[in-house]
């Protein structure tokens, strides 16, 4: 491969949220070339007139499975809402695809044929099963993510099913209007909704190995998650203790910060970090609380993505992201 932007990128879903937050990564990546920018809303825009970080040429195009099958890219994201993305995987899969496709929904994560892959989790997986030229990966969802980087340490330790309680700014609620991303029905509210059988919840469950109970809830401020989950454990801890074993379990990865202090969604913003902190436990130590916080559009979907498009591609880990 030559030095510098040699892999083409079709990005599908490319004016929402995430996808703004997708052409802005890939714009500054020294090795992806975005060649593709499917948007219907935005159809025949200039893409810098969206996105003032990218500064080529391209203009968005409303998509369709079988274009985007036909182009010449190395990396297909689908970043579209859910049950949006099998209609492109049909038409690249009929295509004989041989590139990474990544999705960013939640069509595939229970999918077995796909990877699902955190990358502070399942970095080896993702590296082995390339290596078997296992392309498929499905991205995990944000509130998902921060949960299963608090549970993950502590897996085979749960008394009782964890409590997750979750707030999200509502860039998280997409573009789409609902009651959920009007700032007038949020100006000083905050909004529970899917208390019980949320998506993120079975996913959490799955991945902890038991079952994990989720309440979210979307707050007035634009991006970012924070979780905040009540753990009891079958022997006991101190908060020392706790906040050393993630120390050991995270402190070989660029992305995930762990301190004392409970984590504040300000510090997260912007970034594509997750923070995990608290630490606090009860008078005989069987219950623990910890917090962790994410920008929902980066660590919880963009910047995620492209750390694993590095890895599979075997590239560095944070290349583009930081």
């Amino acid at each position: 491969m030559t030095a510098k932007a040699d892999i083409a990128v079709a990005l599908v879903g490319a004016r929402g949220h995430t996808g703004a937050e997708l052409i802005r990564i890939v714009a500054q990546h020294p090795r992806l070339d975005l060649i593709y920018a499917g948007s219907r809303a935005a159809a025949g825009r200039a893409v810098m007139a969206e996105v003032p970080d990218y500064t080529g040429p391209l203009n968005f195009t409303a998509p369709d499975p079988v274009t985007v099958a036909q182009l010449n890219a190395d990396v297909v994201i689908l970043a579209m809402p859910n049950g949006e993305a099998r209609a492109y995987v049909s038409a690249l899969e009929a295509a004989a695809f041989d590139g990474l496709l990544l999705d960013l929904s939640a069509d595939y994560r229970f999918d077995e044929d796909w990877l699902y892959c955190v990358p502070e989790l399942d970095r080896g997986k993702l590296t082995a099963a390339t290596q078997a030229r296992a392309k498929r990966i499905a991205n995990p969802g944000c509130y998902a993510t921060a949960a299963q980087l608090i549970l993950a340490p502590l897996a085979g330790q749960f008394a009782q099913a964890p409590r997750v309680f979750g707030v999200s700014g509502y860039s998280g609620a997409g573009t789409r209007p609902s009651r959920k991303n009007d700032p007038a029905a949020l100006k000083d509210n905050l909004i529970p909704y899917a208390l019980v059988g949320h998506g993120h919840e079975a996913e959490m469950s799955r991945r902890a190995g038991c079952p994990v109970h989720f309440m979210p809830h979307v707050a007035p401020f634009f991006r970012g998650v924070s979780v905040t989950v009540d753990l009891v454990l079958r022997e006991p801890n101190s908060s020392a203790e706790l906040q050393a074993l993630f120390e050991a379990t995270y402190g070989g990865h660029q992305f995930v910060r762990v301190f004392n202090p409970p984590a504040e969604i300000s510090a997260v913003v912007g970034t594509p970090y997750c923070d995990i902190g608290g630490f606090q436990v009860n008078a005989d130590g069987t219950r623990a609380v910890i917090v962790a916080t994410l920008d929902n559009l980066l660590k919880g979907a963009a910047s995620q993505a492209v750390q694993n498009i590095n890895l599979a591609l075997g590239l560095r880990e944070g290349m583009g992201v930081s």
